[in-house]
């Protein structure tokens, strides 16, 4: 490839190809059937080498760019378009130095579910915490969760408040979102010691990165078609998605439209979506502890929920570039299940609205290739809402408020590859500043030291950092990867005894105002390998500060059943860490194996004292209190494990092919001393057989996950395992608009839990109260316009 050719590609803009064109050996009066590319956003900075489409599959390919006079011929598209990914190959990344999982357009649209959680649950190396199931489920990554998982939507944090209880919602919904990404490795580095563990990664079209085209030669499944970035004047355009669905289980209803416009230099975005489910049904009886409690139909107690967003934003074109901006709104009114929430009736009622701001620049410069930003600020607030008396029906009113108002600003300027005689050499360098302000006030007590989770409190910080990826062949390449961040904090907490019991002497707020500069880098290797495999090595040195949530909390916390106490004098959390992989994206045989080792110093959690308390420290260690008493403390610890799947195209079968598939992973996390670290997923083993062609998908794969007894000392139960069998069909075509009004069409059935299993999540804190949903099947539509 051309030194020239290199340079055009782009990235976020930062789209690669990464998962490259494969074969499938078919029977051997067949000829050989191509599987087309699937297109990743890519989150490192660094472009590679690949020939790569933007993130589109139907948008074309920008041909080189080196001076200004060729801009013209960078608008005109391509006289071809890569094909559109097949739907159910499975999505190999090849060219990232540690593992990306990704979930494409098709694949969301068939597996739907109302939180990121949900979506990634059975993804190898992936589950969902499964606090409220389908309204409240953030994904936790080799089990890693809340302050150490960073989620982003379309290059910003997606703020709310999921890191700060497991019972609060993520405001992205996989019904407005085209792409998910689950990052592990040195790109999370770009997001701060917030994504230790990995970041997720949502995008959508709500800002447009590229003109719109009705030509009918840029149509392809999935996503509004494009024109290059800065393309000249194009005709009015205007493109139209449904997205629909039906479940049995929860007798849930969703919908949403998405409408993508431009002309001349503007593109627009607008989309608007729903969903409503009432209680969902249950295989057996939910409590484990009581077994007197009525459980009527069959149903999870107060698990019902409703959502609906919507979101405006648009994009102005230039010469070499773009700048756009969108506006989003999420609300959600959702019931929290368990012996308690259904006691209490307690549901949250949550909005968010957000404004995002990002854009992209290529300068007619012989040292920079590019310049990216990245803006976003987020004013959340939820109310949790329950009857203070559970035998009096007039005490229904709020109960607790979170509020989150966060900004964030993101720059990365990403420098001309240069031949430093030994390698090609890429320099990707970043600048982030970001401020948060926090508060939990409760209407108990209002003014009272213990008033609430915490104080108010805020947080700023501010960093940066490079990325250098090194080329010494087409073969071998390297990267080197570091961050430098200073955090500031400012919050009130009082001091506690030393043994955590009230002993009459009153506790007195004290402001706290730590500050951290915590440094991250890492080390990775990528080599390609006869058989057309890849293989990575990744080292990693990472140091997180701890998080507002670490240091100021002196309250019950409903959702963990804990009455949290934080430590001002907490320090930064290292973690060390290799991971070693093997990919394979082309052929009949496609597969991604990973295994990894981290050591970690300092590892902040909570530490159950054995005390038990209600609403107030003083009331710890009185006989008849309900919740544990938490503190959070530091520990070395040591997570390893590892993940694999693959999928074999057996042969032909039908006009199309037949396949096999499997995936195992497995995390084993302790403390120095030998003891456990608390709800850590289980080992997991799947497997199953699949059909494809064109137009048809049909799958049905069994996953079974062993028995979880790997439990920590005090405060947790064992989990029994359990095998989730799921099946799918699936039908998509291109239609005659004339005829049909649509151009595009998905329609499709999967069967969940069709074994009817109980199934417990032995990482959710009410496992023992709260059952997934039973068996249950789901009906989707989508139309392209």
């Amino acid at each position: 490839m051309s030194f020239k050719l290199r340079r055009a590609q782009r990235l976020g803009g930062a789209s690669l190809l990464l998962l490259g064109a494969a074969t499938s050996a078919l029977a051997e009066d067949k000829s050989s059937t191509e599987i087309p590319a699937v297109t990743v956003t890519a989150p490192s900075p660094i472009v590679r080498r690949a020939v790569v489409p933007t993130r589109n599959p139907g948008r074309p390919t920008r041909t080189a760019r080196a001076r200004s006079h060729q801009r013209a011929a960078d608008a005109t598209p391509a006289t071809s378009t890569p094909a559109a990914p097949q739907q159910g190959v499975l999505p190999i990344v090849t060219n990232q130095f540690a593992t990306v999982t990704v979930v494409p357009n098709e694949e969301i649209r068939r597996e739907g579910g109302g939180q990121l959680g949900d979506l990634l649950f059975s993804k190898p190396g992936i589950t969902g915490s499964s606090f409220a199931p389908g309204a409240s489920s953030r994904p936790i990554i080799r089990g890693l969760d809340v302050n150490r998982i960073g989620i982003v939507e379309n290059g910003t944090n997606a703020g709310g408040a999921s890191d700060l209880g497991e019972d609060h919602f993520v405001p992205i919904d996989p019904l407005a979102t085209n792409q998910v990404e689950v990052v592990r490795g040195p790109a999370a580095l770009r997001y701060g010691s917030p994504s230790i563990g990995g970041v997720v990664s949502a995008t959508n079209n709500r800002i447009p990165d590229a003109l719109p085209t009705c030509a009918p030669s840029f149509q392809t499944y999935g996503m509004p078609t494009k024109a290059p970035l800065a393309a000249a004047a194009t005709s009015p355009c205007v493109t139209a998605e449904t997205r629909s669905a039906f479940s049995s289980v929860d007798r849930g209803v969703e919908s949403g439209v998405l409408l993508d416009t431009g002309g001349g230099n503007f593109a627009f975005h607008a989309d608007v979506y729903g969903r409503n489910t009432t209680d969902y049904s249950i295989p057996s009886y939910p409590y484990l502890a009581d077994q007197t409690r009525p459980v009527a139909n069959g149903r999870q107690p107060n698990s019902a929920t409703r959502s609906d967003g919507a979101s405006i934003g648009g994009s102005y074109f230039f010469q070499g570039g773009y700048i756009g901006a969108a506006i989003a709104q999420n609300d959600s009114l959702y019931h929290i299940p368990g012996i308690d929430g259904a006691d209490h009736n307690t549901r949250i009622d949550a909005h968010q609205t957000k404004i995002n701001v990002k854009g992209e620049y290529h300068p007619d410069a012989t040292a920079i290739d590019v310049v990216r930003f990245w803006a976003g600020a987020t004013d959340y607030r939820h109310n949790e809402i329950g009857l203070a008396d559970p035998a009096d029906s007039n005490t229904d009113g709020v109960r607790q408020t979170f509020t989150n108002k966060e900004q964030e600003i993101r720059t990365e300027v990403q420098l001309m590859p240069f031949n430093a005689r030994f390698a090609e050499v890429t320099t990707a360098l970043g600048f982030q500043v970001g401020h948060q302000e926090l508060s939990a006030p409760s209407p108990d007590n209002p003014g009272t030291l213990f008033n609430g989770l915490w104080d108010p409190n805020n947080s700023t910080r501010v960093a940066g950092y490079a990325f250098n990826e090194f080329k010494f062949t087409d073969a071998t390449r390297a990267q080197i990867a570091g961050r430098i961040e200073h955090v500031e904090l400012h919050g009130t907490t009082p001091d506690f005894p030393a043994d955590f019991l009230p002993d009459g002497t009153p506790q007195a707020g004290i402001g706290r105002n730590p500050s951290f500069t915590p440094k991250s880098g890492s080390i990775g290797l990528l080599q390609d390998l006869p058989g057309g495999m890849v293989g990575s090595i990744t080292a990693q040195y990472v140091e997180r500060a701890p998080k507002a949530a670490e240091l100021f909390s002196r309250g019950a916390h409903d959702a963990t059943a804990t009455f949290d106490i934080g430590n001002p004098n907490l320090t930064i959390e290292t973690a060390k860490s290799v991971e070693v992989g093997l990919r394979k994206a082309t052929g009949p045989f496609r597969f991604e194996a990973t295994v990894y080792y981290t050591h970690f110093n300092n590892f902040i959690y909570r530490r159950l004292t054995g005390v038990m308390c209600d609403d107030d420290f003083a009331s710890c260690g009185t006989p008849g209190a309900e919740v544990n008493q938490a503190v959070y403390s530091q520990r070395d610890a040591n997570f390893r494990g590892g993940e694999f799947q693959s999928q074999l195209d057996v042969g032909a079968f039908q006009g199309g092919i037949w396949g096999i598939e499997n995936q195992f992973d497995v995390v084993r996390a302790t403390f120095t001393d030998g003891t456990n670290v608390p709800r850590i997923p289980p080992v997991r083993l799947g497997g199953g057989v699949f059909w494809r062609d064109d137009n048809w998908l049909m799958r049905v794969n069994l996953l079974h996950a062993f028995a979880q007894n790997n439990v920590a000392v005090i405060a947790e139960t064992p989990t029994p395992g359990y095998n989730l069998l799921k099946a799918e069909v699936s039908y998509k075509t291109k239609l005659n608009p004339n005829a049909f009004g649509a151009r595009e069409m998905l329609l499709g059935l999967v069967g969940n839990n069709l074994l009817n299993e109980n199934i417990r999540n032995s990482v959710s804190y009410t496992k023992d109260e709260v059952l997934m949903p039973g068996i249950g099947v789901r009906a989707f539509a989508n139309f392209k316009f």
